[in-house]
């Protein structure tokens, strides 16, 4: 176990440090300052939870577009 893994009286699941965090003034504002990696996968600001949120319905449109184009196109041709 890791000298900075703590365990307090009554727990058994070690608690890790929490992670460097400072509030940003606007959304854009953490993005610039942080970066997109910083601010979504990192949460090192209070945007992170909202950012991930545009990223899964970013990749949900794309998906369903993609599904819905294949969808469209007619590939009875490859079987016949």
């Amino acid at each position: 176990m890791s000298d900075d893994l703590v365990v307090r009286e009554g727990e058994r699941i070690p608690r890790r440090p929490l992670p460097d965090y400072s509030e940003a003034s606007s959304f854009m504002d953490a993005l610039k300052r942080d970066g997109i990696y910083g601010t979504i996968f990192r949460d090192s600001n209070q945007y992170g939870p909202l950012s991930m949120l545009l990223v899964l319905l970013i990749s949900a449109t794309i998906t369903g577009a993609v599904i819905k184009i294949v969808s469209i196109l007619d590939f009875s041709f490859l079987w016949s």
